[in-house]
C-alpha cells in the first residue's frame, strides 16, 4: 500500500453538526467508529497530528521534530506505553481518532479506526501541531476555507524539499496547501504567523513547482480542492511529514494517525497564539 487515498474522499460519517461537538463528544463519536476528516470539527479547539514509535526511535524522533519544527512542532510527548496525554483529560490515543494507519518497515499494512489491539508497551507518542488549528483564525479574518466549503479532505503534498536528517530519521517534507484570493494574501500569512505551535505562516506562496509539486489536482494525501481562478495556492509546512519519514527509513513499527483525521484535545485554539 502507498499513502495516496482515492480521491474524492467527502467527510465520511462526520456530518453538518460536528463543528458544534465539544472535543469530548469528538472523540466519543470516533471512539464509536465514526470517522472522516477533522477540519471544522469541534471548532476553536486545537488538533494534533499522531505518531507512535518504539522507545529505540523515540530519540530519534524528538531530534527529527526540533530540527524541524514548520512540519514538526510538538505539543506533547508520552512516556512509554501511555496512551494518555494532558491535552485531553480522559482521552484514549488508541481510540480517540478517527482512522489510524499502522506501518511495518515502512509499508502501510492497516487502516483501523481501533489500535488497541496493536498497541505496545515501548510506544512513545508524540502529538505534533496541526494547521486545523489555525482555521478559525483565518476565518476570522475572512479567508475562504475552500475545502471545508466543499466538505472536502485538505490537499496535501510530498514536497522535493528534504527535512534535516536526525539520527535514522530523513525524509521529505510533507506541505498542506488551500487556495487564497489575493486580497486575503496578507491576512492568511499574518494570522498563520502567530501561530507557530501549529506550523505558523506558510512555507511557499505560489507557482507549486517551486516545491517540486507538479500538479495540485493530484494530492499524495486528501483531497484535491477546487481553486477560484484568481486563487493564489498557499502551502504549510504539514504533520504528515513523520509519515513520509516513516516511508522512508523503515522503522520496524510505527502507529500514525490517517492523513485529515487528526486527534481532538481540549486546548483552545488561542492558547498557541503568539500576542
Amino acid at each position: 500500500m502507498n499513502l495516496t487515498q482515492d480521491r474524492p474522499s467527502p467527510l465520511l460519517e462526520i456530518h453538518g453538526h460536528a463543528h458544534a461537538w465539544t472535543p469530548e463528544q469528538a472523540r466519543a463519536q470516533f471512539r464509536s467508529g465514526v470517522s472522516g476528516p477533522t477540519a471544522g470539527v469541534a471548532a476553536g479547539h486545537t488538533q494534533a497530528n499522531l505518531i507512535s514509535v518504539p522507545a529505540d526511535w523515540a530519540y530519534d524522533m524528538l531530534l527529527f521534530c526540533q530540527r524541524n519544527p514548520k512540519p514538526c512542532p510538538v505539543l506533547d510527548v508520552t512516556d512509554a506505553g501511555s496512551w494518555t496525554t494532558p491535552l485531553a483529560q480522559g482521552a484514549d490515543l488508541r481510540t480517540d481518532l478517527p482512522r489510524y494507519r499502522v506501518w511495518e518497515h515502512g509499508e502501510l499494512v492497516d487502516e483501523p479506526t481501533d489500535v488497541t489491539d496493536r498497541w505496545r508497551d515501548d510506544l512513545v507518542s508524540f502529538l505534533i501541531g496541526c494547521s486545523f488549528t489555525f482555521a478559525w483564525a483565518l476565518s476570522e479574518a475572512g479567508v475562504p476555507m475552500r475545502h471545508i466549503e466543499q466538505g472536502r479532505n485538505v490537499s496535501m503534498y510530498v514536497t522535493g524539499r528534504q527535512c534535516r536528517p536526525a539520527g535514522r530519521l530523513h525524509g521529505p517534507m510533507v506541505v498542506s496547501m488551500r487556495p487564497v484570493p489575493p486580497e486575503h494574501l496578507a491576512a492568511a500569512i499574518r494570522e498563520s504567523s502567530l501561530l507557530p505551535a501549529v506550523h505558523g505562516s506558510p512555507v511557499h506562496c505560489g507557482e507549486p513547482s517551486g516545491l517540486g509539486i507538479e500538479d495540485l489536482s493530484r494530492p499524495d494525501f486528501g483531497d484535491p480542492v477546487d481553486a477560484a481562478p484568481d486563487d493564489i495556492p498557499v502551502f504549510w509546512a504539514c504533520g504528515v511529514t513523520p509519515q513520509a519519514a516513516v516511508m522512508a527509513s523503515r522503522p520496524p513499527f510505527a502507529i500514525t494517525h490517517a492523513p485529515g483525521q487528526m486527534f481532538l484535545t481540549d486546548t483552545r485554539d488561542e492558547q498557541y497564539r503568539v500576542v
